[in-house]
């Protein structure tokens, strides 16, 4: 995510994976350097479930990239690391933000039309 000023659904996705302190503390755990999920888990103190759920979220919406690689001894490991990514809210990016708006609620569907 390397655009300025998101639009306003990707704004809506990256708030709501930002709004949990556990995903906090992934990103600024990742921000020290990449790391695969395994050792994450046990620096971070969570389960890998629990952990690979959170993951997921940071990863849809653009906060960080995995990426599969094979071990010396040929076992997959998935490592995170934070994406390129540049995050400035203001009242004018918001307002901005807003014009793209293409659902009302993300569980609710797309905007409804106003009636004149």
């Amino acid at each position: 995510m390397t655009r300025a000023r998101p639009t306003g659904d990707e704004l809506v996705e990256i708030l709501g994976a930002l709004a949990n302190p556990l995903r906090l503390r992934v990103i600024a755990k990742l921000a020290e350097g990449r790391d695969y999920v395994s050792h994450l888990a046990r620096e971070i103190g969570v389960s890998r479930p629990l952990l690979h759920m959170h993951l997921q979220r940071l990863e849809a919406a653009g906060l960080i990239v995995g990426s599969l690689e094979l071990s010396e001894d040929g076992k997959s490991m998935k490592y995170y690391e934070v994406a390129d990514f540049d995050l400035r809210l203001t009242a004018s990016a918001l307002a901005e933000a807003v014009e793209t708006l293409t659902r009302a609620d993300p569980s609710t569907g797309p905007v409804p039309k106003e009636r004149s």
